[in-house]
């Protein structure tokens, strides 16, 4: 059985503010530590998290982690400096975009190994897909903004992946589902 992700707003709404001041410090040099939060939510290592950068409605950058390496918090503060830096899909963040910056956060449910990916449902999971050293992850929001059928969504996490599109029926390839919540900034 799947597990939804569950934070309170004040959590989603504290998650946000330290992502966007770490933005902002991390693009202007300033490598100001975020002292602990007494937010238990904040504070779990329960997550994984990912931090997804739009310009206008364009992508700026997407880093993420699957599995929960310490505090949420810290994950969140990683990625977002990781989604400003090193995506290398594009150069980096610059201060005089700043302000055209809009963050979201997916917070991520422990991965669950699916034996029938196909009975998955489009918009709800996300994939992460593995075989060897190969890996690809895509979050559920992606299959529903593409207008794919969960084949197609397989398919495209493969590719992502760097495998073959069929390679999630070979049997050696490790298909996991996930949920997300997912936290947009307010304009």
């Amino acid at each position: 059985m799947m597990a939804n992700v569950y934070l309170p707003a004040d959590s989603q709404r504290r998650l946000i503010r330290i992502a966007r001041e770490t933005l902002d410090d991390f693009v202007r040099g300033h490598c100001d530590e975020r002292a602990e939060s007494d937010d238990p939510y904040l504070e779990a290592a329960d997550y994984g998290a990912f931090v997804t950068l739009f310009k206008e409605d364009e992508l700026r950058g997407c880093i993420g982690t699957c599995k929960p390496t310490g505090p949420l918090r810290r994950t969140v503060i990683e990625m977002t400096q990781a989604a400003a830096s090193r995506d290398r899909r594009m150069s980096p963040v610059s201060k005089d975009e700043l302000f055209q910056l809009h963050i979201d956060i997916s917070i991520l449910s422990p991965l669950i190994p699916s034996a029938d990916p196909l009975s998955l449902v489009v918009g709800e999971h996300g994939l992460h897909v593995a075989r060897k050293a190969k890996r690809g992850v895509l979050l559920p929001q992606v299959a529903s903004e593409q207008d794919w059928d969960m084949k197609t969504f397989l398919e495209q996490t493969c590719v992502k992946a760097k495998l073959p599109k069929d390679a999630w029926r070979w049997p050696d390839t490790a298909i996991s589902s996930f949920t997300a919540l997912i936290i947009e900034e307010e304009e």
